[in-house]
């Protein structure tokens, strides 16, 4: 959610100073209208595309499969995308509610924002109960005692009873025709933008860019039918008072008569100056360009570099070299790298284990030149209960349900409390289930010694299995657990 937001504000940003930069100025106020209302809508879209024809504008790094099964985390939950997945398994030490501080604040806000925004509408709620002085299908006009207010929230104009004749005939041209293109509804738009992104202060430039565009719109066409001297004499020789209503078109407002008067006497653009606005397809295709590249950029040199060492793993172990002890420790180091990334881009903080302690030699483990990449085998290892299923998939899938019960079964969950332990654990475990269907070579690196020595008692203790088949022939499989154990903040 967080690089989607991010995401938004700087798509935002960049329309915002396209417009700043090549748009504002010309005299295409219609069109410019449309562009500020319809960039931020494309923004908020822009980030859930993803176009695969942009994506293969950057390489992507693939990584090979591993000679080994991973099998799901089990909370007591992400895989990686290159090793054998199963579903997951959430086992949580049951703690005090925890509570997000980023949702609050959101929440809080949002709540903010929707007060400020009844407060104004009790503002212009006030000023419907003077005097209408006139009415029909098509306009309201409302006198205010006392002022000399001019404003419009759509089919209304709210006058002042100060305000003189000419003064009235010359602003109610005027706001005829915020009312006649519907002004307010844009001005509307972005307050429940701004409800929703209260945090995002783009959208607020927003609505004060087409807020003065409003009244350029307005003042154009009312210069059609009287002289430009004479209505911006107007403007400035009238005194007048405002309502501070973010969402009414207001007739008089200090802050833009200058840039009113400027752009009155403004020469209208010249129709060649409309190819300015094609500059927004690039920008548009650097934006798709982005998102649709954005996940296959992340770490990239450093993805490349544990690519390479796990496929040179891979072909030694497939060309039956066998796994030294020090390959061995490494195969497990690039697993959890691996394994870390896939919890990295799901937003998961991930505590970085301790070394993993010396591996002992064992007559199992010479055993290992004789296992079988996993993506190659044609009968997978077949875990009690699942031995009527036929195809491998299947097998899987009942594999990962009995080690889940197994492992929610049989691991000590008090361990949380006995150690004092925080928030996320985690255990990586290794094994391998050899030609007799055994759990043998049993390692893990954990958080804490006591967690390690659990994982490898948990795992130890799973029942025989039938063993995977290759060619007729019993092989060794060997498969990698990560195990996650949550354990809630105590308040």
């Amino acid at each position: 959610m967080l690089d989607y937001i991010l995401q938004v504000v700087v798509f935002q940003l960049g329309f915002l100073l396209m417009y700043e930069l090549l748009l504002k100025k010309e005299t295409f106020f219609t069109i410019n209208r449309l562009y500020l209302l319809i960039t931020p809508l494309v923004s908020l879209l822009l980030p859930l595309l993803k176009i695969e024809s942009l994506s293969t504008l950057v390489p992507a790094e693939s990584i090979s499969a591993l000679s080994q099964v991973w099998l799901p985390e089990v909370y007591i939950g992400g895989q990686p995308e290159n090793i054998q997945q199963l579903p997951a398994v959430n086992v949580v030490q049951e703690q005090g509610m925890q509570i997000n501080w980023w949702l609050v604040t959101y929440v809080a806000g949002v709540i903010l924002s929707l007060i400020l925004l009844l407060k104004k509408y009790q503002n212009l709620n006030h000023l419907f109960r003077f005097r209408r002085i006139s009415e029909d299908k098509e306009l309201r006009i409302i006198e205010v005692p006392n002022s000399k207010i001019a404003c419009t929230f759509y089919k209304t104009v709210f006058l002042g009873d100060k305000l003189s004749e000419a003064e009235k005939q010359q602003i109610l041209s005027h706001e005829l025709v915020h009312v006649k293109q519907k002004h307010s509804l844009d001005l509307v738009f972005f307050e429940a933008l701004k409800i929703i992104f209260w945090f995002n202060p783009l959208v607020y430039i927003y609505q004060s860019r087409i807020a003065t565009l409003h009244e350029f719109i307005a003042d154009a066409n009312v210069v059609k039918t009287t002289t430009r001297r004479s209505y911006y004499e107007q403007l400035l020789n009238t005194a007048f008072s405002t309502q501070n209503i973010s969402f009414i078109n207001q007739f008089f407002n200090h802050s833009l008569i200058k840039k009113r008067i400027i752009m009155l006497q403004k020469s209208r653009s010249k129709t060649i100056a409309k190819f300015k606005y094609l500059f927004v397809l690039p920008l548009l295709f650097m934006m798709l360009t982005y998102v649709s590249c954005s996940e296959d950029k992340e770490g990239i040199s450093e993805k490349q570099s544990l690519s390479k060492q796990i496929d040179e793993l891979d072909i030694k172990i497939q060309e039956n070299d066998g796994i030294t002890e020090e390959e061995s420790k490494m195969l497990m180091e690039l697993a959890l790298k691996t394994y870390n990334d896939v919890q990295e881009r799901k937003g998961l903080s991930t505590p970085t284990p301790p070394p993993l302690p010396p591996f002992e030699k064992s007559a199992a483990s010479k055993d290992n030149s004789n296992a079988i990449p996993f993506a190659v085998i044609e009968e997978v290892p077949v875990f009690e209960g699942c031995e009527d299923l036929s195809s491998n998939e299947e097998r899987k899938e009942c594999m990962s349900r009995q080690i889940t019960r197994f492992v929610n079964m049989n691991f000590n969950t008090n361990l949380g409390e006995e150690l004092n332990l925080k928030g996320v654990n985690r255990v990586i475990t290794q094994f391998r289930i050899d030609e007799t269907g055994e759990v043998v070579d049993v390692k893990a690196r954990a958080t804490h010694p006591a967690l390690q020595e659990e994982a490898i008692r948990v795992i130890s203790e799973l029942p025989q299995m039938q063993p995977g088949k290759q060619d007729g022939k019993n092989i060794s499989v060997m498969y990698s657990l990560p195990i996650v154990f949550q354990v809630g903040s105590s308040e």
